[in-house]
């Protein structure tokens, strides 16, 4: 069965939650979404009512449906699969600071 969005890459470099649950939304209407992550801890939200085994309910809810990769964007490698991932994808959601 085709969905809405078969068919769309879209990058999801947000964390916390309104821009978590805009990738799950559009990961539910069929888009491949792909969270970039820090490799220095990743989402905050990966430590938030995390348990005692260290997993988050909060952050496992707001991303499901997604698949997760480790980019480091402050080395030459990172900035050059960033521009490689950008190339084949067609959205890229994010919700950081102005300026950041």
């Amino acid at each position: 069965m085709n969905t809405a969005l078969d068919g769309i890459r879209v990058i999801d470099m947000t964390h916390n939650q309104a821009g978590p649950a805009c990738g799950q939304i559009l990961g539910f209407l069929g888009a491949d979404v792909i969270k970039l992550e820090e490799p220095t801890g990743g989402d905050v939200a990966r430590r938030n009512m995390a348990d005692e085994h260290g997993d988050s309910l909060f952050f496992l809810v707001l991303n499901a449906n997604k698949r997760s990769l480790t980019m480091n964007l402050k080395t030459d490698e990172g900035k050059e699969l960033f521009k490689k991932l950008i190339a084949e994808s067609d959205v890229l959601i994010e919700n950081f600071s102005p300026g950041a």
